[in-house]
């Protein structure tokens, strides 16, 4: 029982539900891992009997909880119950980002619970709070005082220009007769601006672009990088970068020589059907970039990168520590000399001088890598896209990497996010990312949050939050346990949803959060009321509540991005010609027989397709066979006549490419992450081949006029754009 307690008061569950009516009770060597990742002792009957005394103690004499959140909205601040549940006469302070100082009463009772007492409130002086996150400090009559976090943030987040369309592509995937081997920031340039130009699209939607673990072998998954604050320069268009114009002779050549085997890795992925290999293209891309580093800045671009340290100041410096130590000791910086694996001990100290050209090389590669990514987002701009481009931020961080290591006491140790057992997946899964400590956030201000938002968003028309759910409770999988071994452990989500919309409205970028899979009561409904849109499958949008029939279109959440497929799933062609249940198969990876696995998948399939002529966008054909691109059609056409504010089209569908980027339950008997876009027959297609398809261009005007760009009517495309 004490056990129990001590976890609810930090926030960790000791049972779960894995199904609907199913209750499972959290091992109690669970419980105590975790209690000791958050620093609590539990190893002794003495120690848990101190610990929850301590607990409860602190718990009574608290005045605040360790984050407050005011929503700035138009009718006024609405404010929490916690504020006017302060002691009478106590006195509040509040030291503002800015290093102001204001000092508002407390509330009154039904000024916090939103009523017109609100108006009152703001006159007492919490409506002329900046937004921002702030200190609160209390200090009651009894003498007693506290401090608390204090975020106060818009009501919502910046909404869509209107309903509208746009690509969904993993970057590396996309590649160009100028591609060094993969993707890169030039091609998203282009892309944004061929597809908002020609075909009306609001936005691109990409991948995470944040900076990897280094290999050989780099890990392909961009979900799981060394950093989320910084973006990864192996995305660079080394002839983009402008000291490539100022190379002296000798150095072009060198330049020269090294673009002329990127086009050979280039012609190997298009040309000869190799995958895309990462290590080969940052190989290339890293020599080149050495010398670039010796091309002098001119004054206007020396000036530019000096404003971009200062900016960024200590965090990038420990970034740009990171990889130069990472050069020398391995990537992963738990194997390093004890002194290295703290970033402010003096052997670090010692070390960052010693290497100081190359955390200054390191340093220039993120400079010159937001500057593509600003010339992308320009670009999307330039081209008319009512939100530009969508970013990615994954999930988590790699637990070798430059931000586990820069940011150590904010990770739990010894602890992996995943997710519990379910009734698709009874092994539950470990995706073997440290998680954040919801403690060590709330006191910081939730300083590490914010700086990988701010990262992220910096050159973004909108954002895409993997796992939005992470944001008010995380599956923690102590280290050496199965998955199906965790526990659920809390975090203040209000607060989280706060600093997200704080720093979105901040940035002008839609939120979009992938809400799929599990998700508790409440979470989806607290995230639509701050703008956050949600993310429709097309294949999970049933009526579940009620005959479990395709749900008709008109149904659909208004408050979403609407989508076929995702990196994770199969792509429609794929869907409708059950080629993933083959693909399962051969990798031995269906969970029943394959006549039975393909008699489920076909009487899922013919439902959609009964629901598609339902709706009068798929005509009767003789022994109810439909064609794989008129399928396809229909499918983006019913999801153009959803009320989902987004419809978001996977760029490989629009050339009828079968395979998944991802398939789950794989590492090397699949090609995770190393596939360019192809079409029907497998062949990978060019940027320039896409934007002169036919194919693509007959599905965009699919779309027809249902779907309208930033509040305006989409033209129908020209396929000779």
């Amino acid at each position: 029982m004490g056990l129990a307690r001590l976890a609810a008061l930090h926030g960790v569950a000791t049972s779960f539900s894995p199904s609907e009516g199913v209750t499972r009770a959290v091992p109690d060597r669970t419980v105590r891992a975790v209690l000791a990742a958050l620093g609590v002792d539990t190893a002794t009957p003495a120690a848990l009997r101190a610990a929850l005394d301590r607990a409860e103690r602190e718990a009574a004499a608290r005045l605040l909880p360790d984050a407050v959140v005011v929503w700035q909205g138009p009718g006024g601040p609405e404010l929490p119950a916690s504020l006017a549940s302060l002691p009478p006469g106590t006195e509040l302070e509040v030291v503002c980002e800015d290093g102001a100082v204001l000092t508002p009463r407390p509330p009154a009772p039904a000024a916090a619970a939103g009523s017109s007492g609100a108006r009152a409130a703001a006159r007492g002086g919490w409506g002329e709070l900046p937004l921002g996150v702030h200190r609160l400090h209390t200090r009651a009559p009894d003498g007693g005082s506290g401090s608390a976090a204090l975020v106060v943030a818009p009501g919502r987040a910046p909404d869509p220009p209107g309903r509208c369309h746009g690509f969904l592509v993993q970057l590396y995937s996309l590649l160009s007769e100028r591609s060094w081997g993969m993707g890169d920031l030039g091609d998203l340039g282009e892309l944004a601006a061929w597809s908002g130009r020609s075909l009306g699209a609001s936005f691109v939607q990409v991948n995470p672009l944040h900076a990897a673990v280094p290999g050989p072998p780099t890990d392909p998954s961009p979900y799981r990088p060394s950093s989320r604050r910084f973006p990864d320069p192996v995305h660079l268009r080394i002839e983009d970068v402008p000291e490539y114009g100022y190379a002296e002779p000798a150095q072009r050549a060198r330049l020269d020589a090294l673009r002329e085997k990127g086009a050979e890795l280039r012609g190997a992925v298009l040309r000869k059907g190799a995958l895309i290999d990462r290590d080969a293209v940052w190989d290339l891309k890293r020599q080149a970039l050495e010398v670039l580093g010796t091309v002098p800045l001119g004054p206007g671009r020396h000036a530019a990168y000096c404003a971009y340290l200062a900016e960024q100041g200590a965090a990038l410096e420990d970034h740009a520590t990171w990889y130069a130590l990472a050069e020398v000791h391995g990537p992963d910086w738990r194997s390093w000399p004890q002194g290295l694996r703290d970033p402010r001990s003096p052997e670090t100290a010692r070390a960052r001088g010693e290497l100081t050209e190359r955390v200054d090389f390191h340093s220039r590669l993120a400079w010159l890598a937001e500057a593509q990514l600003a010339a992308a987002a320009r670009a999307a701009r330039e081209a008319g896209m009512g939100v530009g481009v969508v970013h990615d931020l994954a999930v988590g961080v790699h637990p070798s990497g430059a931000d586990a290591w820069a940011q150590a006491e904010v990770f739990a140790e010894g602890m992996s996010v995943g997710a519990p057992p379910d009734a698709f997946n009874a092994r539950g899964q470990d995706w073997g990312l440290p998680p954040w400590r919801p403690d060590a956030l709330a006191r910081s201000g939730f300083a590490a949050f914010r700086g990988v938002l701010r990262g992220v968003l910096r050159h973004a028309g909108g954002l895409r939050v993997d796992h939005v759910m992470g944001l008010f409770r995380l599956w923690w999988v102590p280290e050496g346990a199965p998955p199906t071994d965790g526990a659920y452990v809390r975090y203040d989500g209000e607060a989280m949803l706060a600093v997200l919309v704080l720093e979105a409205h901040r940035a002008g970028a839609v939120v979009v959060g992938e809400d799929l899979g599990t998700v508790e009561p409440g979470v989806r409904e607290a995230l639509a009321a701050r703008g956050v849109l949600g993310t429709s499958v097309l294949w999970f949008e049933r009526d579940w509540a009620g005959s479990g029939a395709p749900l008709p279109s008109g149904r659909w959440r208004a408050g979403c991005v609407a989508t076929a497929t995702t990196h994770d799933l199969p792509s429609t062609a794929a869907r409708l010609t059950g080629g993933h249940v083959e693909l399962r198969h051969r990798l031995g990876l269906l969970t029943e027989g394959l006549e039975e696995e393909r008699a489920r998948d076909a009487a899922d399939v013919a439902e959609w397709l009964a629901a598609l002529r339902g709706e009068g966008l798929l005509a009767e054909a003789d022994g109810g066979g439909v064609g794989e691109e008129e399928g396809i059609r229909a499918v983006y056409r019913y999801l153009a006549g959803t009320p989902a504010s987004l419809v978001g089209v996977w760029l490989p569908d629009a050339v009828g490419d079968r395979r998944p980027q991802n398939l789950p339950g794989t590492w090397d008997q699949y090609p995770n992450w190393r596939l360019p876009v192809a079409d029907a027959e497998g062949r990978p297609v060019t940027l320039g081949e896409l934007a002169a398809s036919p194919r693509l261009h007959r599905l965009i005007g699919a779309l027809g006029p249902r779907v309208r760009r930033g509040g305006g009517p989409t033209a129908p495309p020209d396929a000779r754009c």
